[in-house]
């Protein structure tokens, strides 16, 4: 028995990833879309400027190492984009009143809102986390404060950027939905 003439094997046809398409958006497109990340013009204009980058890690080398050059003026900047993170939806009107304080205590001392990283922190000791870390950096003095904001700023990009490029929910680069861990800081599109 003789077989016919086999059929080219089937391709897939290539689909982007939100890396591929962050890298060819226009500049307009990718800086508004890192302002998300971190609410820097200068920071967000040095990343997309030196686009194509190779794979995520390169994109978050090159991201840290621009947030470590922040100067004090893009710090405040930045700081001045940020809220308080938000709490989970069952959390105790008292929780929402005890945050406010200590925030509004931090921003009294420090003049800029508070900034935490939560991405490791498990969903049911968020409060507890927050209020143990502004309790601790009110002791700060304001130098000291100004480096562990930048450090946290960091850690937000680089988290906001991994939920944006390869994390959950609509990608507001390619619109395709993608999977991933992402930071309870992950500001949502629009915000």
């Amino acid at each position: 028995m003789t077989r016919g003439p086999t059929l080219p094997a089937h391709r897939l046809p290539y689909l982007p990833t939100p890396l591929d398409a962050f890298n060819t958006a226009p500049a307009d497109e990718a800086r508004a879309l890192l302002l998300h990340c971190l609410h820097s013009p200068r920071w967000s204009r040095r990343i997309a400027d030196h686009r194509p980058y190779p794979d995520l890690d390169a994109l978050l080398a090159a991201a840290d190492e621009a947030a470590y050059d922040l100067s004090p003026r893009d710090l405040a900047e930045a700081l001045a984009g940020e809220c308080l993170p938000e709490l989970p939806e069952d959390t105790y009107s008292a929780a929402h009143m005890a945050l406010s304080a200590a925030h509004a205590a931090h921003e009294a001392r420090f003049g800029h809102a508070f900034v935490l990283y939560l991405g490791d922190a498990a969903p049911d000791e968020v409060i507890d986390h927050i209020l143990e870390a502004i309790r601790s950096r009110l002791a700060n003095d304001p130098e000291e404060e100004r480096v562990v904001a930048a450090d946290e700023l960091r850690r937000l990009a680089r988290g906001r950027l991994l939920g944006l490029l390869s994390g959950a929910g609509l990608c507001s680069i390619c619109g395709r939905r993608h999977v991933a861990v992402t930071s309870p800081n992950t500001p949502a599109p629009g915000k």
